[in-house]
């Protein structure tokens, strides 16, 4: 979700807070005793029209005459309470200082569903703790978990993301939201929400971009996420992304009214994203008018608005408008309160005792047994990406703690506020007697070369701009320069302690942190060929032009004042080293036993919601401390902290996310050997910044992702080392069961994630080089065996039939693979399975423009605002159809604002010409006609060639 700056100025209502008066006679829906269909029909039926429709909103007003109490939605809680909307406090923005948990691809990278349910409870427990202290801004309608899968590492919210993985991604989000809801067969702890339905992961132009989904990677891929949560019954439903799917805008998707409801029999309570139903309107343009808009949103399946903050007006005007215009009925309009209802008497909102969950108190929040097992998943999730020997430490004497995460801990724009922290030096120190550290940072100052002046801070407060003030380096126009990922840095004033950040048009130095919606703070010092310094402003949401500039610059006027510009109006600095933190460093690591770099990202800095990285780049400074400390002191194990991959390598290499306020305990753990590392990276770290497109989102085309990836990474999918070793023999597939004996072969006792994968060696369509199937997470003692076993059905194996639209289980061989990792296969046969054989196509049948088997250079768009998919191209794009046989009569529904026409072509889309048919104006992309021409019969590779702007959606070639 995006939180929107609150410029309104609206005036509680009185009764939106108030208090419910006792009933003196129980109505039907406050019995307990009653099925919840009883209870609901019974409340329903009592509720007007406006009561109704303020109950589609985020912000539910009390209903006093029934004894109902105001309710929010939307308390975040991706990996512990985080923050929620006070609308009674100028709508200001609460932050949680409960337990803080890693983040959430830390904890999927545990592989450890049981510990993730475990978390998943606590924060339940802590969700309902701060509602027991105000349910008027502690909402139980709790949005998390996110299983947007983690396709690209270089989307901004990679760190809210669990996995590139389904079948991971499912498991994961289902225990932790069985965590969140709680094991009452009835009363949900918390009703936790999926997002964000579908296929979102890029942030530059999210609002705008549309993500192009094959049939088959949408079924098999993209939905697979959300199916897993919703058909366990792990979630009470999903909040719509900001994207578009094939053209048509996720908020009024259908799928949310039809194929999420479908995966369960349990009730559903879709929910929007902040703004998105404004944006149907206001960014997007898909629809002219607001009745429009919001009517569509609620036809397609979502039952609330996150809009306009606490007040429900605007929402029940426009829908009022949409009623009155017929574009819903009252139908609808109960069908959605209907689910609203539902899940809030499940909540016990409507129980005279506020159901089983009502009495835990705040006594849970950041309790001694969360803080226990926060340690436990902070350890748990590291993963030792390389060691050569230096780890674990057997109690050295002395220790050097450097670099910009030694001393300091970071939380994310979804976590809460750290109660407490145990930073990596703290928890070295408890170790170690002797312990030196360093921030192992450059301090620089910045010379405008034109006048030989230095950026210079004056003050702290809003209004202290930064300017050209010293002629010579002092405390005030000195810079600690935190160079984090893909070229963005910090700059920390030496004087006065606060960052170098925007002030909109000018500089100032008023902030502690890197923070906010608008990250205002972070900068790229560009080297220029000559020697010099351009200073690029990065404090903007990508794609954003900012104030009319697409990359701010620094720049200085005429009377010395610094600014923001363009390009070519930048000014010129010298960077001069005052001090270089990173020689220091070093020089203290040459004189202890052992060194430990810690450097990594700031959750806040390049990479975030609205903020894709621009590549997987370790700052270069970073990298600079690596090696000068490595070359001083060859026991130098780096702690890289980061929220996504990035592109290090280092021969003692220990990864975590920004694990909260344990993390220095659980870093400690894993360096001396408390805890045997078993974390498992749960997406692939690339090797060269040389990636596909953000926006491309067909794997199968771009490589990306261990399924469809054939090169060598830096780091596998399901990569992580172990102090002991293991070994593995005797797999055996009888019937629905794989089994294979794992044995410790090391000296110490240790947790071993034993993972599954297939690979269907013939079929209709292309495969996955492999595809997880599997895992346990097992602790062996040395010399312990065990037998792994997994289940893996028939219906596993089935892939989505494009051609008949269609779950089909092939006849096929599969690989059978087991091992520690995607590229480290222990073990392997095969398993024949008998299926089926996918028919030919018959292209005289009726057949959607999107069941393609091949494309280039088109797009896929909506057939309607509705509903339905059509291909969108220009010429020299094309679709194809392989193994076809087709008649001479061709039939297509097309659209086209200005005409144009489609070669059908055989064998490629240069091939034999069989004939060409001419699409005529049809007046709009959404206004459809038919075109038809006589072509030449055959069989074979069929391709269909655009030659002008127009779209298909079926077709057919009768004989």
């Amino acid at each position: 979700m995006r939180k929107i700056p609150l410029l309104a100025t609206l005036t509680l209502a009185a009764s939106l807070l108030a208090v419910p008066p006792a009933q003196a006679d129980g109505f039907p829906f406050q019995n307990p005793a009653l099925p919840v269909e009883q209870r609901v029909d019974d409340l329903l039926g009592r509720l007007t029209l406006q009561e109704k429709l303020g109950l589609l909103h985020q912000s539910q007003a009390a209903i006093p005459r029934l004894g109902i109490a105001y309710h929010k939605n939307g308390t975040e809680a991706l990996h512990g309470v985080a923050w929620s909307n006070d609308f009674n406090d100028k709508w200001s923005q609460k932050l949680a200082s409960g337990t803080m948990f890693p983040q959430a691809v830390g904890l999927a990278s545990t592989w450890d569903p049981a510990l993730i349910k475990k978390v998943g409870s606590a924060v339940g427990d802590e969700a309902r703790g701060y509602n027991a202290v105000d349910p008027t801004v502690w909402g139980l309608q709790v949005w998390a978990p996110v299983v947007d899968l983690l396709r690209d590492p270089r989307a901004g919210r990679n760190e809210e993301g669990y996995s590139e993985d389904p079948l991971l991604t499912g498991a994961i989000s289902t225990a932790y939201g069985k965590g969140l809801q709680g094991d009452d067969p009835f009363y949900l702890k918390t009703a936790p929400v999926l997002k964000h339905y579908l296929a979102y992961n890029n942030e530059s132009n999210r609002s705008l971009s549309s993500s192009n989904l094959t049939p088959k990677l949408k079924h098999e891929y993209y939905e697979q996420a959300f199916k897993a949560a919703i058909s366990a019954n792990a979630a009470t439903g999903v909040m719509a992304s900001y994207n578009l799917v094939n053209g048509r805008p996720n908020h009024v998707n259908p799928d949310l009214g039809t194929t999420v409801r479908s995966w369960t029999d349990k009730t559903l309570y879709n929910v929007s994203d902040a703004w998105g139903p404004h944006a149907l309107t206001d960014l997007e343009k898909y629809y002219d008018t607001k009745p429009e808009a919001f009517a569509a949103v609620l036809k397609a399946g979502l039952d609330s608005f996150t809009i306009d903050d606490n007040n429900p007006g605007p929402l029940a005007e426009h829908l009022t408008a949409a009623l009155n215009q017929g574009l819903i009925t009252q139908a609808d309009v109960d069908r959605a309160v209907r689910n609203v209802l539902t899940i809030r008497t499940r909540l016990g909102h409507f129980d005279p005792d506020g159901g089983p969950y009502k009495k835990i108190t705040k006594d849970v929040i950041n309790s001694p047994a969360n803080q226990k097992l926060n340690r436990e998943a902070a350890g748990k999730a590291a993963v030792l990406l390389r060691n050569s020997g230096a780890l674990p430490f057997k109690g050295p004497k002395s220790a050097a703690v450097v670099g910009p995460l030694a001393g300091t801990l970071y939380h994310d724009w979804y976590g809460g506020t750290m109660p407490y922290q145990v930073t990596p030096l703290d928890g070295i120190k408890e170790r170690v007697a002797d312990v030196s550290t360093g921030t192992g940072l450059e301090r620089i100052a910045l010379k405008h070369l034109a006048s030989g002046k230095y950026i210079t801070a004056t003050g702290t407060g809003p209004d202290d701009n930064a300017a050209l003030v010293d002629t010579a380096p002092t405390a005030a126009s000195e810079w600690d320069l935190t160079d984090w990922t893909s070229g963005v840095s910090t700059l920390r004033n030496a004087g006065n302690g606060k960052l170098l950040g925007g002030d909109w048009r000018s500089l100032d130095t008023d902030d502690d942190q890197p923070h906010g919606w608008y990250v205002q703070q972070q900068f790229e010092l560009q080297a220029q060929a000559d020697g010099s310094y351009l200073i690029r402003y990065a404090g903007y949401e990508t794609g954003d032009d900012w104030y009319g500039l697409r990359e701010p610059y620094v720049t200085v006027s005429a009377d010395g004042t610094l600014g923001l510009g363009t390009k070519e109006q930048a000014a010129k600095f010298g960077k001069e080293v005052v001090s270089d933190g990173v020689a220091e460093a070093a020089a203290q690591a040459a004189k202890a036993e052992v060194a430990v770099v810690v450097v990594g990202s700031n959750p806040f800095v390049a990479g975030r919601e609205v903020h894709d990285r621009a590549n997987l780049q370790l700052g270069e400074g970073q990298r600079r401390l690596i090696e000068a400390v490595r070359k001083a002191n060859p026991r130098t194990v780096v702690v890289l902290e980061t929220s996504y991959p990035v592109i290090v390598d280092a021969p003692n290499l220990l990864w975590t996310t920004h694990a909260g306020p344990e993390t220095g305990h659980a870093v400690a753990d894993v360096l001396f050997g408390a805890v045997n590392p078993a974390g498992r990276l749960t997406q692939t770290w690339p090797a060269t910044d040389n990636l596909p497109s953000i926006y491309d989102y067909d794997l199968a085309k771009t490589g990306m992702t261990y399924l469809y990836g054939k090169g060598k990474p830096l780091y596998a999918f399901g990569h992580g080392l172990s102090y002991t070793t293991f070994g593995y023999q005797g797999l055996t597939v009888r019937g629905d069961k794989v089994s294979v004996k794992v044995t410790n072969t090391g000296k110490v006792k240790g947790d071993e994630v034993v993972q599954l994968y297939t690979h269907q060696r013939e079929s209709r369509f292309k495969q996955p080089v492999k595809q997880l199937r599997g895992f346990q997470r097992v602790t062996l003692n040395p010399g312990e065996t065990r037998t792994v076993t997994f289940t893996l059905k028939k219906s596993d194996l089935a892939v989505w039939d494009y051609t008949r639209g269609r779950w089909a289980v092939e006849s096929a061989t599969h690989d059978v693979l087991v091992g520690s990792a995607s590229d480290r296969i222990r073990q392997s046969t095969t398993l024949r399975v008998s299926g089926e054989t996918i028919p030919a196509r018959d292209l005289a049948k009726t057949t959607r423009a999107m069941d393609f088997d091949d494309y280039a250079g088109v797009t896929f768009a909506d057939e309607t605002k509705a509903g339905g998919e059509a291909v969108e191209g220009s010429a020299g794009d094309w679709i194809s159809f392989t193994g076809a046989s087709f008649g001479s009569r061709f039939t297509a529904g097309v659209s086209s604002v200005s005409g144009g026409s489609l070669e059908l072509r055989s064998g490629s889309p240069t091939g034999a010409l069989l004939g060409t048919v001419q699409v005529p104006a049809t007046g709009g992309v959404y206004q459809w006609g038919t075109a038809t021409a006589t072509v030449k019969a055959g069989g074979g590779n069929l391709y269909l060639v655009f030659k002008g702007d127009l779209r298909i959606k079926d077709f057919a070639l009768a004989r």
